[in-house]
């Protein structure tokens, strides 16, 4: 077995036993203990390679694995809590608007829908909703945060509108389905309770939803919808 292997062996054996005295008991067999008579010595025994079903692995090495697996874990809880917009000097109110429901849209208690039109590299103008809890997931918003780049709908976001194409695409995402042949206008389902979001202005926005207008110099109109989930989970 090289390297390699063995690191995969012990990952796995840490990964299913809590401790190693649980792992040394899974390689004793019935018949170990009837003709032993005693748990203690059959564990030392498989510790030691003398008994035992499956693969040989040293204390210290299930231990320090564990622990290594242990501090993995944390420093990767710690990675997912450190927001993109954290430490920024944002000056737009848009900037402002998506850093305060940066954290709740990452965990899923708020999620909210950015409504952008302006125009695009090419001199056209275009616009369209963005799932903004889905955008986070998939791309890496330290670009907008910082200014590099511009936040723009794609034709891959929830809608995307070419007003000089007249180019008009929807797209349903891991959070909205979209309900674009309705007669009163553009909808969004929220699918984990199902709720209804109306994004036309003159109406309600919906149940445990908000509209939220946004003064901002960096696009022609911005506008925020927040949708609070009440399922339990």
């Amino acid at each position: 077995m090289d390297q390699e292997e063995g690191s995969t062996t012990v990952d796995n054996i840490v990964t299913q036993f809590n401790t190693y005295e649980d792992f040394l008991d899974s390689q004793i067999t019935t018949l170990d203990l009837y003709y032993l008579e005693d748990e203690g010595l059959a564990r030392q025994l498989v510790e030691l390679g003398y008994r035992g079903t499956g693969e040989v692995v040293k204390r210290e090495d299930f231990e320090a694995r564990k622990a290594a697996i242990e501090i993995a874990r944390l420093a990767e809880r710690t990675q997912k809590k450190t927001l993109t917009s954290a430490g920024k000097d944002l000056h737009d109110n848009f900037l402002k608007a998506l850093a305060v429901r940066e954290e709740d849209n990452r965990s899923g208690i708020v999620s909210s829908v950015i409504f952008i039109r302006d125009r695009n590299s090419h001199g056209q103008e275009v616009s369209g909703y963005i799932d903004y809890a889905h955008r986070l997931k998939i791309e890496d918003f330290e670009v907008y945060f910082s200014g590099k780049k511009r936040l723009l709908p794609r034709p891959t976001d929830m809608s995307f509108y070419n007003w000089d194409s007249h180019v008009a695409v929807w797209n349903s995402t891991p959070n909205y389905q979209v309900i674009a042949d309705n007669p009163e206008g553009l909808l969004f389902k929220y699918k984990r309770d199902r709720k209804i979001l109306n994004v036309d202005p003159k109406a309600q926005p919906g149940d445990n939803s908000t509209r939220t207008p946004i003064q901002t110099e960096l696009y022609i109109q911005a506008v925020i919808f927040d949708h609070v989930s009440r399922r339990k989970t």
